[in-house]
């Protein structure tokens, strides 16, 4: 609990800037129902930049040590493997942040040039999770109900599975961990990318 409520603390410092908590234009036109802040690399459709080109044109916020350090632990604990752990280091985090009515369509995470796994973390809200499978958006899938302080790792033949989330709960959030509505999911990846490529 101590530990959801410092991150939702450090998540509304990060939605300040100083580059915003923002609902991202794909390239269809289509708008993105939930608001989203990067740190390290800023994701936009579909590519990681330095600067949020798409935005207001600042430099992302840094990835913390500390946040690496919160995933090398779940990949520790996932896998069971401290040479795993080890290896595994994230240089960016998607934080996004759901109202009651947001949803996330089936997707890939795939802009990233690493096959590293991706730690997803939830704080809030109670929201159906649902994990499909690597070669399209439909079945087969598996939903599966989230709350908050649930963490996940996926990863090896899972890396590239399609997933996405078509329920959010409402009346659900966290407010002992500072959380009146809503639900914050934060991802840590490896982007793969150095830093001759912003």
């Amino acid at each position: 609990m101590e530990q959801r409520a410092e991150l939702v603390v450090a998540c509304r410092q990060w939605a300040r800037g100083p580059v915003p908590f923002r609902h991202t234009v794909l390239p269809s036109g289509g708008v993105m129902s939930v608001r989203t802040v990067c740190l390290g690399w800023h994701w936009q459709p579909y590519r990681y930049a330095r600067t949020a080109d798409d935005v207001n044109g600042a430099r992302v916020a840094a990835f913390p040590d500390w946040l690496g350090d919160l995933g090398r632990s779940a990949v520790a604990e996932a896998y069971g493997d401290e040479d795993a752990a080890r290896a595994f280091t994230p240089d960016t985090a998607l934080i996004n942040f759901y109202d009651d009515t947001a949803r996330m369509g089936m997707h890939q995470d795939k802009e990233e040039r690493s096959g590293a796994p991706v730690v997803s973390l939830s704080i809030g809200a109670r929201c159906v999770f649902r994990f499909g499978n690597t070669e399209g958006r439909g079945r087969p899938y598996t939903d599966v109900e989230l709350t908050s302080g649930d963490l996940f790792v996926f990863g090896g033949p899972s890396r590239f599975a399609y997933h996405g989330v078509p329920k959010v709960y409402a009346g659900t959030a966290d407010p002992a961990a500072g959380l009146r509505a809503g639900r914050l999911n934060l991802t840590l990846r490896e982007t793969g990318m150095a830093s001759g490529d912003a």
